[in-house]
C-alpha cells in the first residue's frame, strides 16, 4: 500500500520484528484504484518499541498459565495461517472415518498441542481493500495462494490482476456465465419463470460448498443473506478468500456431525458441484438438508448427475430422486445442469413414508437441542408449527419472532433489547471514530436475540452471529429475524482463518466460561480474539468488573491498544466498556 509506515527494528534470538503500528490519528486520501474513484484510506503512523518475543510456544495443559513479562510471544511467520482445529498434520494422527469424509469436520487438538503465540500477518501483507471494491478485487500479497486460478474452471472463480491483485469475475464451476446469469435462472425456475428468487420467498440462503462464495456476493442485491462454507480441503483458503473479500463464510462440512445451525433456519440450500454424496449412506447428508430447510424451502443441486446420463450419474440420479420422494420433497425444476427440488411439509406424507419403513421419524426431544457437535441422525425431522416470516429483510429484522416465546422472552424484552442496541452501536461508531468502510466483517460472540446485529443493518457491514451452545438456545430467534450465525463454544477456536474480522463484540462471554476449566481461561479467549482479528482491527469487550480489570492490565501483552469508556447497561446503570485496537505487526 505504499508508504507512510514507520517501522523499526528489535533483534530477538538472531531474528528481527519489525512492528508498524497504525493509529486513527487522522486519515488522508492516498490515490485511487485502477482509475476509479474508490478511495483509499491510510491512518497515519506511530512509532512504538515492544519487547515482545519471536518464539514458537505452545499451550501448557497444567496451571498456572503464565504470560511472559515481555508479552505475548509472536509465532514464527510460517505460522501466520494457523487454523487450530482444521490443522492437517494433527487430523492424519486421528483414526477418521475417511468414507464419510469424516477428516474434513472440526478436529481441535488437546491444549499442549496447541499454539500460545500470536499469529504475525504473511510478509507484505496490507490492510484490505474496502467494500465494496473487496468484492472484486484483494491484495495477493494477503491470499497468496495460486491453485485456485489455475485449476480446471478455476479462471472463473479468481484470477490474477498484476502482480497486486486478486480479481474474482463472479464466475463458479457451474455458472460460467457469472453468478448473476445464474440466480436469474434460479429464480425463473423456481417461479415458473414470472419472478426471481426473492418474489420466490427466498431471503436466507445456506451455500454448500461454497468456493470463493460469489454466489452470495451475487445474492447480496437482492436483499438475500447468506451463510456460506466450505472445508479446509484441495480447494486451498477458498474461505479466506471469501472473507479477504468481505462476505460471510465459515470453514464447515457435512460429513458426520450436524451443521452447526438451527433446524428450519434457509428457504435455500444451495449446492453447485459442492463435492457432496447426498445419495451415500441412506441419504443421511440430505436428511439433514430436510432439517435446515423450512417448509417450502428450496435444495437447488446444479452437479453432474442432474444433467448428464454416463458413468455412474444415472444412478446417483435416481437415488437422489427416491431419496427425495421418500421425504415427501416435489422436484419443481429441472432445466440445463441444475435440479430444483421443494421440501413440502406433509406431516400425513412422512408418516405414511415412516409406515412402511422409506423413512424413520426424529424424536421431537431431539429437536429442540443446539446443532453443537450433535452426530447427524439417520431419520427425518417433521418442522411442526414454523411461524411464516415476512418477504423483506427490513420486515424480519423488527418483527417479534414468535420462537423466542418458547424459551421465556416476551415481546416486551425484545423491544427492550432491539432499543437499546440501537444506542449502544451509535455510540459504539462515536468512540471508535472511523470511516464506516473501515468495518465490514463483524462478530458477535455471545449474540442473544441479534440485537447488536440489526442495530448494525443500517452500516454497510455483515455479522456473524454466534450464540455459545451452552447458553440458552437463541440462535433460532436470530434467524426468524433475517440474521445469520452459528452454535459455537468458546472453550475452543472458531472455524475460520486468522485475520477475518473488523470488529469483535464480546458481551460476557469471558464470564459466561470463568467455571469451565483449562482451554476456556480469559487468555486462551484473548488469543483466540487477537487470531480472528485483522490488524487495527477492533475489540470491544463489556464484562463483570473484576475481568474488563484484568483484560486491561493484560491487553498491552497481547499488543492492543485498551481505551476504557463509561456506558449504560441494560438495567441503565454505568458499566466500564473496553474498546480495544490490535496494532499492526510484522516480521521480515
Amino acid at each position: 500500500m505504499g508508504g507512510g509506515y514507520n517501522l523499526f527494528g528489535a533483534t530477538t534470538s538472531g531474528k528481527t520484528i519489525l512492528f508498524a503500528l497504525f493509529l486513527t490519528v487522522g486519515s488522508f486520501y492516498a490515490g485511487s484504484l485502477f482509475g476509479n474513484n474508490e478511495h483509499i484510506y491510510l491512518s497515519q503512523s506511530a512509532l512504538f518499541k515492544f519487547s515482545n518475543k519471536i518464539e514458537l510456544t505452545y499451550r501448557t495443559s497444567s496451571p498456572p498459565l503464565v504470560i511472559p513479562e515481555t508479552g505475548m510471544n509472536v509465532c514464527p511467520l510460517k505460522f501466520n495461517e494457523y487454523l487450530p482445529c482444521h490443522n492437517a498434520t494433527y487430523v492424519h494422527q486421528l483414526s477418521l472415518n475417511v468414507s464419510r469424509r469424516e477428516e474434513l469436520e472440526r478436529h481441535c487438538p488437546p491444549l499442549e498441542q496447541r499454539l500460545f503465540c500470536l499469529v504475525p500477518p504473511p510478509k507484505d501483507y496490507k490492510i484490505p481493500l474496502r467494500w465494496p471494491t473487496s468484492r472484486d478485487y484483494v491484495w495477493r500479497s494477503n491470499v497468496n495462494h495460486t491453485h485456485l486460478a489455475h485449476v480446471n474452471g478455476g479462471e472463473i472463480w479468481v484470477q490474477e490482476h498484476g502482480d497486486k491483485f486478486w480479481w474474482f469475475p463472479g464466475g463458479g464451476t457451474h455458472f460460467k456465465h457469472g453468478a448473476s446469469e445464474y440466480i436469474q435462472r434460479l429464480g425463473g425456475m423456481v417461479t415458473n419463470e414470472t419472478g426471481d428468487l426473492r418474489s420466490a420467498g427466498v431471503v436466507q440462503v445456506l451455500d454448500v460448498g461454497c468456493g470463493v462464495a460469489s454466489f452470495a456476493a451475487y445474492l447480496l442485491p437482492l436483499g438475500i443473506q447468506t451463510m456460506s462454507f466450505a472445508p479446509n480441503d484441495a480447494h486451498e483458503n477458498q474461505i479466506q478468500f471469501a472473507l479477504e473479500r468481505g462476505i460471510g463464510a465459515m470453514i464447515s462440512a457435512v460429513a458426520t456431525i450436524q451443521l452447526p445451525y438451527p433446524s428450519a433456519s434457509f428457504e435455500m440450500v444451495h449446492c453447485s458441484r459442492c463435492r457432496v454424496d447426498w445419495h451415500a449412506n441412506d441419504g443421511i447428508l440430505l436428511k439433514e438438508v430436510h432439517r435446515l430447510l423450512r417448509p417450502n424451502g428450496y435444495f437447488v443441486y446444479t452437479s453432474p448427475p442432474a444433467y448428464r446420463n454416463d458413468k455412474e450419474y444415472p444412478m446417483i440420479w435416481e437415488k437422489l430422486v427416491n431419496l427425495a420422494n421418500s421425504m415427501c420433497w416435489k422436484l419443481v425444476s429441472r432445466k440445463v445442469q441444475t435440479a430444483i427440488w421443494m421440501k413440502e411439509e406433509n406431516v400425513e406424507c412422512l408418516k405414511r413414508n415412516a409406515e412402511v419403513k422409506l423413512i424413520s421419524l426424529c424424536d421431537v426431544e431431539d429437536v429442540l437441542k443446539p446443532s453443537w457437535q450433535v452426530p447427524l441422525r439417520d431419520c427425518v425431522q417433521i418442522s411442526g408449527y414454523t411461524e411464516k416470516r415476512p418477504s423483506s429483510l427490513d420486515e424480519r429484522l423488527s418483527k417479534y419472532p414468535e420462537t423466542l416465546r418458547n424459551i421465556g422472552i416476551s415481546e416486551d424484552e425484545y423491544a427492550s433489547d432491539t432499543v437499546y442496541w440501537r444506542e449502544q452501536v451509535k455510540q459504539y461508531w462515536r468512540i471508535m471514530n472511523v470511516n464506516e468502510t473501515e468495518v465490514r466483517n463483524v462478530m458477535d460472540m455471545n449474540a442473544f436475540i441479534g440485537g447488536f446485529a440489526a442495530a448494525m443493518n443500517s452500516h454497510p457491514v455483515w455479522v456473524m452471529n454466534i450464540v455459545p451452545a451452552t447458553i440458552n438456545e437463541t440462535l433460532s430467534g436470530v434467524y426468524e429475524r433475517g440474521l445469520t450465525g452459528a452454535f459455537h463454544d468458546w472453550c475452543e477456536p472458531f472455524s475460520t482463518y486468522p485475520r477475518t474480522y473488523d470488529l469483535l463484540h464480546a458481551n460476557h462471554v469471558i464470564s459466561h466460561y470463568q467455571s469451565r476449566g483449562d482451554g476456556c481461561l480469559l487468555e486462551d479467549i484473548m488469543l483466540e480474539m487477537d487470531r480472528m482479528i485483522r490488524p487495527q482491527g477492533f475489540i470491544i469487550i463489556r464484562d463483570e468488573e473484576q475481568i474488563i480489570s484484568r483484560i486491561r492490565d493484560l491487553a498491552p501483552k497481547y499488543l492492543w491498544e485498551v481505551v476504557t469508556h463509561q456506558l449504560e447497561n441494560k438495567l441503565k446503570k454505568t458499566e466500564s466498556v473496553l474498546f480495544c485496537r490490535k496494532r499492526f505487526l510484522a516480521i521480515i
